[in-house]
């Protein structure tokens, strides 16, 4: 059997459609400054958003075997560019907000650290040329 293989496709102008491994479907644009139209999320935003995301999935992962009781996470990333090209990542900063009942700070900043020396693969490769940095707090579920 064929190793499955990612795709992305163009479909006019600056938009492209990438279908992953698994199947799913993003749809991917320049801005107008490059002759795109915004039809879709910009690729350095997809890659942003990616470390953001395999971050917060390991971060539930470890709270939740923590036994810890979140009702709602999310991180809110911030970054800088490089100012020539490529235009890559030298700055990024996860700051993660942990709701729930009594959920302890000890379990986060572990499951946090975890997630960016250990198993986040997406924030070890923007981390070999990006300082990444992180913070959080925690809010009571009310």
């Amino acid at each position: 059997m064929a190793d499955r293989i990612a795709r992305v496709k163009w479909a006019g102008d600056m938009t492209f459609v990438g279908e992953s491994v698994s199947g799913h479907a993003v749809v991917m644009d320049a801005g107008a400054d490059n002759g795109g139209r915004d039809h879709g999320i910009r690729p350095m935003e997809m890659l942003l958003l990616g470390a953001g995301g395999c971050s917060s999935i390991d971060v539930m992962m470890i709270l939740q075997k923590a036994r810890q009781k979140v009702t709602d996470c999310w991180v809110e990333l911030t970054s800088e560019r490089a100012e020539e090209h490529p235009r890559h990542f030298t700055k990024i900063h996860m700051h993660f907000v942990i709701t729930g009942a009594d959920v302890d700070a000890k379990h986060v900043e572990r499951a946090i650290r975890l997630s960016k020396e250990k198993y986040c693969s997406a924030s070890v490769q923007l981390g070999a040329l990006a300082a990444i940095t992180t913070g959080f707090e925690i809010r009571e579920a009310e």
